[in-house]
């Protein structure tokens, strides 16, 4: 009712000015932010997420959305290599990946659509299923310290559904394949937990007991099956589109919660989802008050912002954005950050939070990437500064890019991310991060192109060429990085158009 298929590619958002933060409307107690933490599974305790070791954590991510479509994989790797865009995510700041997905990819041979493997992208995703594709995005994902969060999109890739089922995919379906995914990461604390179902609306009900309908009894159903294969998992329960008679967004009323909670058979489990989004979805009565929009606020509380304020459990806004091609939606989504607590005062006593979306190709909303998935929307990505969080600690685990601890010894990693391209030439970015468990004192890093590419002019590195290949030497003042750290060079070349090659990274 209030969505449209995010499926046409959709124009740029215009260059906007970013809004002023608004006043929080929360309590003034201000906690320290910490530490990057992260290890292990993870569970909750009241209304914060804590990891293996007790320390509070916030999940700060970005929709990558495809595999719930024909394509049945990401979309953006017709484009580019799947590594390149997770390693961008990770430059950018996000530290979680929800991933939606169809039943349809657990279909035997299920296979994905329109990845381009020319010059070196995507090779070793070469013949693998849908599923597989999959274990790969999250084995990468784990090495660069980000999890992830399976996300039950749809029954199939036709489209939305109001209820868990359908004639084709019955609730049998639904929660076997749950079972099946909630296996295959068994031990892989990547995978963090699984949304159970994308936003559940009319005639979806809440606390109404019919088996049939009610959503929170379909949940409870669902999520300790999860759980009796895979118990350390996180189970993300979204809400509905009306409760006693009052409607909202789909999958954004979690209204019944203080009356109906999801009751589990393992405790500390549960995490309660929202849906929120501005006009360029569809128009809401609160965006035409006259106090809009110092009056969100109590939306938000009224909706599912009470969860969190009274100590209920987690809330973690799954989906949000927009165009911001409207002052409305610049104002709407300046409220929404401010809402969602600082990390930097409150760090993970904070509302959670995936944006929606990192594809460029949501026709409602657009994407973090502008149409050539390349290009960040910097005003867009620019409004989420505060409520970005640290990343986790990395799986390792070798291979491309030189990841992994070196079995003890020092190591590093480089991320090469395109930051402009105008044809006749790009500019580029590196970041070398140090993966070992000691300093180091000087990098390298390496690179082949697949065209008549030229390096122009670098700084913060001295580099030779020859051919197509590259190497790339630390300066005087940045060779030294501290375990767990970061140093950054960057350089112009011509022509453009050569896209994001395979980088190594070597270390001492």
């Amino acid at each position: 009712m209030f969505r449209t298929l995010r499926r046409a590619l959709c124009a740029a958002a215009a260059a906007l000015l970013l809004p002023l933060g608004l006043g929080l409307g929360l309590p003034a107690t201000a906690h320290a932010a910490p530490a990057a933490g992260g290890a292990g599974y993870w569970h909750t305790s009241g209304r914060q997420i804590l990891d293996a070791s007790g320390q509070s954590v916030r999940i700060a991510g970005i929709n990558w959305f495809g595999f719930e479509t024909t394509n049945q994989v990401v979309h953006g790797l017709w484009s580019r290599d799947y590594k390149s865009m997770i390693d961008q995510m990770k430059s950018l700041g996000y530290n979680t990946i929800r991933l939606p997905y169809s039943d349809d990819i657990l279909k035997s041979g299920a296979m994905p659509s329109s990845i381009d493997f020319s010059a070196g992208k995507n090779a070793d995703l070469q013949g693998l299923t849908s599923l597989q594709v999959i274990d790969k995005i999250v084995a990468y994902a784990g090495q660069d310290g980000l999890k992830v969060i399976l996300d039950r999109h749809r029954p199939d890739s036709g489209g939305q559904s109001a209820l868990w089922y359908t004639a084709s995919v019955p609730e049998s379906t639904w929660i076997a394949n749950l079972k099946s995914l909630a296996t295959r990461y068994k031990g892989n604390a990547t995978v963090i937990g699984i949304d159970l179902h994308n936003e559940p609306h009319d005639p979806a009900c809440w606390g109404c007991g019919d088996q049939a309908t009610d959503w929170r009894l379909a949940a409870e159903r669902a999520g300790n099956a999860v759980l009796s294969v895979n118990p350390d998992l996180l189970i993300f329960v979204e809400g509905i589109q009306t409760f006693n008679g009052v409607s909202g967004w789909w999958g954004g009323n979690l209204m019944g919660v203080g009356q109906y909670p999801v009751r589990l058979n393992v405790a500390n489990r549960v995490v309660y989802s929202a849906h929120d989004y501005a006009t360029s979805v569809a128009q809401q009565s609160w965006f035409g008050d006259p106090s809009f929009p110092n009056n969100m606020p109590d939306i938000w509380d009224k909706y599912w912002g009470y969860i969190f304020k009274q100590n209920i459990a987690p809330v973690w806004v799954g989906e949000f954005g927009t165009t911001l091609q409207s002052t409305v939606d610049q104002k709407w989504l300046a409220a929404l950050v401010s809402y969602l607590r600082p990390t930097s005062t409150y760090g993970g006593d904070s509302f959670h939070w995936t944006f929606w979306s990192w594809n460029p190709n949501s026709g409602d909303t657009g994407g973090i990437l502008k149409d050539d998935w390349q290009t960040v929307d910097t005003v867009k990505d620019g409004y989420l500064a505060t409520v970005k969080a640290p990343g986790f600690p990395s799986t390792g685990g070798g291979g491309d890019n030189g990841g992994g601890d070196g079995g003890g010894k020092v190591a590093c990693r480089a991320t090469y991310v395109v930051s402009s391209d105008w044809g006749g030439g790009f500019n580029a970015d590196v970041t070398v991060t140090n993966t070992g468990p000691t300093a180091i004192k000087s990098w390298k890093v390496t690179w082949t192109w697949s065209g008549s590419q030229k390096v122009t002019n670098m700084w913060n590195a001295s580099y030779t060429q020859s051919g197509a290949t590259v190497t790339a030497v630390n300066a005087a003042h940045n060779g030294a990085i501290a375990a767990n750290g970061s140093t950054a060079f960057g350089f112009g070349g011509a022509p453009g158009g050569g896209g994001v090659p395979s980088v190594s990274c070597t270390a001492s």
